[in-house]
């Protein structure tokens, strides 16, 4: 069975996505924390590796470490710690709290964000191939 896409084609989101590193342990354990929290089920997700994320974002810089999670809504599309607390307050409840960070001066949150990145897989490990959703999980996910 086909799943229907999250972006149609004039690129109009319907459901807010989430694209993020999908061999990446602390992206994985982020998007589990959100899928796990989003009692409305607002959210879709996709790995940055799979075929939606190649049909709607640019090209991925060569070198993951430089890769960012890619939010898009239908306000636009965020990267970086913008992405991370739009996600935050989106989710709302006790997370929105946190999209108060977005206070801080990008540059400063961005800075931190990137030194993260560069050493995420040293530091919370990598899997050797993108996450397989669980059958619950499959009609959340884009490929």
């Amino acid at each position: 069975m086909q799943q229907k896409s999250d972006i149609n084609e004039n690129n109009i989101v319907r459901n807010p996505i989430i694209f993020f590193d999908g061999v990446c342990g602390l992206c994985n354990s982020f998007v589990n924390i959100i899928y796990n929290s989003d009692k409305n089920k607002l959210f879709m997700y996709s790995p940055l590796q799979g075929e939606t994320a190649k049909r709607y974002l640019p090209d991925l810089p060569e070198h993951p470490e430089e890769w960012s999670i890619v939010y898009i809504d239908e306000l636009g599309i965020y990267m970086e710690s913008d992405a991370t607390l739009r996600i935050l307050e989106r989710l709302g409840g006790m997370w929105s709290i946190l999209a108060y960070f977005r206070f801080i001066p990008k540059n400063i949150r961005d800075l931190i964000y990137r030194i993260v990145a560069k050493y995420r897989y040293r530091l919370f490990g990598k899997y050797d191939s993108c996450r397989i959703p669980g059958e619950e999980e499959k009609a959340r996910f884009l490929p």
